[in-house]
């Protein structure tokens, strides 16, 4: 099981006293976050891809490729990637560079965003999103595990004898999730390929995820790839702590009443009744975060997002101390009983490459 943060990288306000800090003060922040994550004993950090205000992280590789060269063990994933306007050439190229640096460490969401305008700011119609996420990510594969390459569609000009360079490290692309808040077409993309499907069920209730999750899992075992069970599932997370719940609820509040994303609408008590956002004390989230098992089933891999909304680095550190110290900890052994051993552990560049090496052995040696 592996447990990390997400960031979607919003510069706001801070509500409490009015400041908003620069472009470059959050971005150096999502850096020093990262670092903590590695520091606490996280096993992933992970970037969104944003292409308009309040949001800074417009280049993941770049802001990924700082942190690797700043870490050792973290995973370094997007929180989206999106397929969907990204050129898959592009995105081919630059994260095999980007495994080459980082040693492997690095893993792709790939989505479709959630803001209109990108669609025509890179030429696309966002009419055709569903179309342009399965056409883009069977390119990309194919770019990954071809050499040479021909090929045709509807969205981008036909290549010729194309090979991508760099080759993924070790012959072994990174891993990728398909994440999804509301699609159903993409959870069956996910299942299709046999890869990771990441339910980022931050904003509705667990019911619309729950399906969602149940139909990626059918789908997965109906296309050959494991049992149900096997599947490679993701789930988002929000939580706010202090170690007594009165001073998170009454700390949190007015961050979460001016939150960009859900402000001004459901209050902050209904909010956590329908959602994963736990506001409370660490025992609080541990408690609500292992019902997600309940719910869904055993699964690979749970991030965090704790840095939005205008909170403070300060605030954030001192949030990832508790994750780190208290939290995650209980989280790791809890899950841990009574996890079949048919359930995978989550994804990492060493074990998938030690797997294809052993399927290879095997098939040579039944010839």
């Amino acid at each position: 099981m592996q447990f990390g943060i997400f960031s979607v990288g919003d510069v706001t306000a801070d509500p409490t006293t009015g400041r908003t800090p620069s472009e470059r003060e959050r971005i150096k922040a999502i850096v020093a976050i990262a670092l903590k994550a590695e520091e606490v004993g996280l096993d992933v950090f992970a970037t969104g891809e944003h292409h308009n205000p309040p949001f800074v992280p417009s280049s993941p590789t770049t802001m990924l490729g700082w942190i690797a060269a700043r870490t050792e063990r973290i995973i370094l994933s997007t929180a989206t990637t999106l397929i969907t306007t990204n050129d898959p050439v592009k995105i081919a190229e630059d994260y095999a560079m980007l495994q080459h640096l980082a040693d492997g460490r690095v893993d792709l969401m790939m989505g479709r965003g959630n803001t209109g305008p990108v669609y025509p700011w890179f030429g696309q119609d966002i009419r055709q999103g569903i179309p342009l996420a399965i056409e883009n990510y069977a390119l990309l594969r194919e770019l990954w595990r071809q050499e040479t390459v021909d090929w045709s569609g509807r969205f981008r000009t036909p290549l010729q004898s194309f090979t991508a360079t760099p080759r993924p490290l070790d012959d072994m692309p990174p891993f990728v999730w398909h994440g999804s808040i509301r699609s159903p077409e993409i959870a069956e993309q996910a299942a299709y390929y046999g890869d990771g499907f990441f339910a980022n069920h931050i904003f509705w209730p667990k019911e619309h995820f729950q399906k969602l999750i149940n139909l990626y899992r059918e789908r997965y075992a109906h296309y050959g790839h494991g049992t149900p069970e096997q599947a490679i599932v993701g789930l988002g997370g929000q939580v706010f702590m202090r170690r007594n719940s009165q001073d998170a609820v009454r700390e949190f509040r007015p961050y979460f009443d001016n939150a960009p994303v859900y402000g001004h609408g459901p209050s902050l008590e209904e909010f956590t009744e329908q959602t994963p956002l736990t506001v409370g004390s660490p025992q609080e989230v541990i408690e609500k975060t292992l019902t997600f098992r309940e719910t869904f089933g055993d699964y690979q891999r749970q991030l965090f997002l704790m840095d939005h909304a205008g909170l403070p680095l300060k605030t954030v550190l001192e949030q990832l101390d508790l994750l780190g110290e208290e939290v995650i900890p209980v989280l790791r052994k809890e899950f841990a009983k009574g996890r079949p051993a048919i359930v995978p552990d989550g994804p990492t560049h060493a074990a998938r490459v030690a797997a294809a090496a052993e399927t290879t052995e095997a098939l040579e040696v039944a010839k």
